[in-house]
């Protein structure tokens, strides 16, 4: 058997943080959830509330925290659109000061720690797919920036305390992942598109719809977040997480509508400011470095998705932000 290890997760209220606890816990872990319940929901982390090596901390990471841990998975920040552009500012705190306190809590500790940063890095790319030498091409001025430059500043912070104090760090690069406990008004593309079409409307394509996303089911996202924890070479990363299938915004749409039975049409408008017209992970280092890939088919994972989605009350869900 293996050692229990007390681990902190920030953000662990959120959709993919709460799989995550939920793994840990179930592997005897002593699991620290943390979270500010910005854009998570309570709910999400509610069937562990009584598990006796689960504990739950409301806490904003902008602010330092004080713990005893040998891992941290620093996986807290808005990552919908919607949402990290409600509070820029607020994004790029929570990016920025929270590597910085993790990274404290890490230097004291001697714990591991693996940061949960994005795709989003390399901004709308000029390279396709994406490897993990690819510098990005982000504008640092735009609306998106919060976030995009927020997890870069990140990465160079869990780079320089690996340099400078020898910090044990991991660093994912995290591209769309889909799965139930999704919020239904997080803005995005595959939760906006299921609620649109069981609720019996039209759903809204930005542009022709031909701007292309990889989607990743949370089961294969938490597997390889926890393999590059656990790899034992000591590689730090970046590694990209992500599922290199690629499919147009309008396949998907499309694809949803024939799941959901929805009788929905597709509705255009206009493209938003500096969003990605493709985006596809090269997966190379991941599969050498983790012997990991992805399991789960987009039509299975939908299907899955979708199920919960009609299990789930819409009206014990509010928006978080004004952005849905």
């Amino acid at each position: 058997m293996s050692r229990i290890k007390r681990i902190l997760v920030t953000g662990g209220a959120g959709f993919l943080g709460s799989h995550l606890c939920e793994r840990l816990v179930d592997e005897e872990h002593d699991v620290i959830c943390l979270d500010n319940f910005f854009t998570s929901q309570k709910t999400n982390v509610q069937h562990l509330l009584a598990r006796p090596n689960f504990e739950l901390i409301r806490h904003d990471i902008t602010q330092p925290i004080f713990l005893e841990v040998d891992e941290v998975y620093n996986m807290a920040c808005p990552a919908a659109p919607g949402h990290y552009q409600y509070n820029p500012i607020k994004t790029m705190k929570t990016s920025v000061l929270g590597a910085i306190h993790v990274l404290g809590l890490a230097k004291r500790c001697r714990a591991r720690v693996l940061q949960a940063s994005t795709s989003e890095v390399y901004g709308d790319p000029e390279v396709h797919p994406q490897p993990e030498d690819y510098r990005g091409s982000v504008n640092p001025i735009g609306p998106r920036a919060c976030y995009d430059e927020g997890k870069r500043a990140a990465e160079t912070l869990f780079a320089d305390y690996h340099r400078q104090n020898q910090v044990d760090v991991r660093v994912v690069r995290i591209f769309n992942t889909y799965g139930p406990r999704m919020h239904p008004y997080d803005g995005r593309v595959v939760s906006n598109f299921i609620r649109q079409a069981l609720n019996g409307e039209d759903i809204t394509i930005f542009g022709e719809g031909s701007q292309t996303r990889s989607f990743c089911y949370r089961d294969d996202l938490v597997e390889g977040i926890i393999r590059m924890m656990n790899n034992p070479s000591g590689f730090m990363g970046p590694i990209n997480l992500g599922n290199p299938i690629e499919f147009s915004i309008r396949e998907l749409a499309e694809l949803v509508i024939e799941i959901s039975g929805a009788k929905s049409q597709l509705v255009k408008k206009p493209l938003p400011v500096d969003d990605p017209k493709r985006r596809r992970p090269d997966i190379a280092l991941a599969k050498e470095k983790l012997d990991w890939e992805p399991q789960v088919a987009l039509r299975e994972g939908l299907t899955e998705t979708i199920r919960w989605f009609r299990s789930i009350r819409m009206e014990d869900y509010r928006a978080p932000t004004p952005h849905y």
